[in-house]
């Protein structure tokens, strides 16, 4: 019989993520899901979709990772090598970790009404390129460090001193302009905080701070390589207590991780679907600082499709997950409805095969066109696509409650 304690530690692992899928996956193929049904016969048509999307953004086919630097690129102009002029290689990638994980933690819906003027380009954007650029400038004006003289740094003490009006000051937040989840992403960064304080072994003991984990990385490495999944495995380990608790066993905070009935086992993670996404993402976005400081990463497919509304939304909107009642499409729904955790379980099982068929067609293989590719390429990238050509304001087919802290 398998103990809480491992039970706990592989529900935070991308095994366990790909395995709840699946298992939701067969009952929608068998029917029996009660709010999806799966459409394989449309699969082909939404590939076709995303390779033409890619296509036509990556001719060449050298497509980046999908990560948050994607969205440091305003007007055709990257903000981050602006930012980063002459810092030395260490001092650069701890940068580059407390500027990227900040912003992602940041990244959660924003909502439809949301805007933010960037006063550098004094362009007006939204969702995640509007929150990537307020994080960005946030970042540079030293919101998140508790020294004025080293604004460049996101440490223990300044993240958990960061006020909800600090914050809406920064996003430009205001009655006719709000933020959805203003107060759990505040909560969010002071729990980093607190995070970061209470692990000296990740974050460092002299001055912690977020890009410590850089520092942390590096000395694992060995023969200049680190694994996708030990970066992973470090992401979750060093920030696990920041998600607000949901589902804990064995005494671990499981993060985003979710009940579905379809999941339902002989053990203690029975009914449990793990997701990890903004842990994933994270990750994913933490692979080019260490790319840049020599060390090359492998496995990187280790991890999975990001659960999240482009992705998903793709699929309903292409026909290839249909609803099967009005209440989906009718109703706003919190993260943890049921409704939601099928949707984001058959989007993990559903992208990776899109994702097989799209390599197919373009006759690339796995290690020349890996998953962080085929999102950026791609998946993230049509599903903003299609939402723009169906829905004014392009959002998601299905609405989330957000609280700030999973989308």
């Amino acid at each position: 019989m398998i103990t809480e304690a491992r039970a706990a530690a592989w529900l935070l692992t991308t095994d366990a993520v790909r395995a709840r899928a699946e298992t939701i996956f067969e009952a929608g193929l068998a029917g029996d899901l009660d709010h999806f049904a799966i459409n394989m016969d449309r699969l082909d048509v939404a590939a076709t979709y995303v390779r033409d999307t890619t296509l036509a953004a990556y001719p060449d086919l050298d497509i980046p990772y999908h990560s948050r630097w994607r969205h440091f690129i305003v007007a055709g102009h990257d903000r981050w090598p602006d930012l980063a002029a002459g810092l030395y290689t260490a001092e650069r990638g701890r940068v580059a970790f407390d500027l990227v994980v900040t912003s992602v933690l940041l990244d959660a819906g924003a909502g439809d009404a949301w805007r933010y003027r960037d006063p550098q380009s004094d362009t007006v954007m939204s969702r995640s390129e509007g929150l990537a650029i307020a994080s960005l400038n946030a970042f540079e004006a030293g919101l998140f460090s508790s020294h004025s003289d080293k604004p460049l740094q996101a440490d223990a003490v300044g993240l958990r001193n960061l006020s909800p009006d600090a914050l809406a000051q920064a996003f430009q937040v205001s009655p006719d302009n709000p933020l959805e989840g203003l107060e759990g992403r505040c909560a969010l960064i002071n729990q980093l905080g607190r995070a970061v304080a209470a692990r000296p072994d990740l974050f460092g003991s002299d001055h912690a701070r977020v890009g410590g984990l850089f520092d942390h990385l590096c000395a694992g490495v060995r023969q200049d390589q680190v694994s996708a999944a030990a970066i992973l495995d470090s992401v979750l380990t060093g920030f696990g207590t920041i998600w607000p608790g949901r589902i804990e066993l064995a005494g671990r905070n499981l993060g985003d991780t979710w009940h579905h009935p379809a999941a339902r086992c002989n053990d203690a993670t029975s009914g449990m679907v793990p997701f990890h996404k903004l842990s994933q993402w994270l990750s994913y976005s933490l692979l080019e600082p260490l790319e840049e400081a020599g060390i090359t990463i492998t496995q990187v497919d280790a991890l999975t499709a990001l659960a999240e509304y482009r992705n998903g939304g793709l699929l309903v909107d292409l026909g290839v997950l249909e609803p099967k009642h009005d209440a989906v499409l009718a109703e706003p729904h919190l993260p943890g409805a049921e409704i939601i955790v099928e949707w984001r379980a058959l989007t993990i099982s559903l992208i990776s095969r899109l994702a097989g068929r799209l390599r197919e067609d373009l006759k690339l293989n796995q290690e020349e066109l890996p998953l962080a590719k085929v999102l950026q390429g791609g998946t993230w990238a049509a599903g903003r696509r299609v939402a723009l050509e169906k829905r004014d304001g392009a959002g998601p087919p299905i609405r989330i409650i957000s609280d700030g802290s999973v989308f």
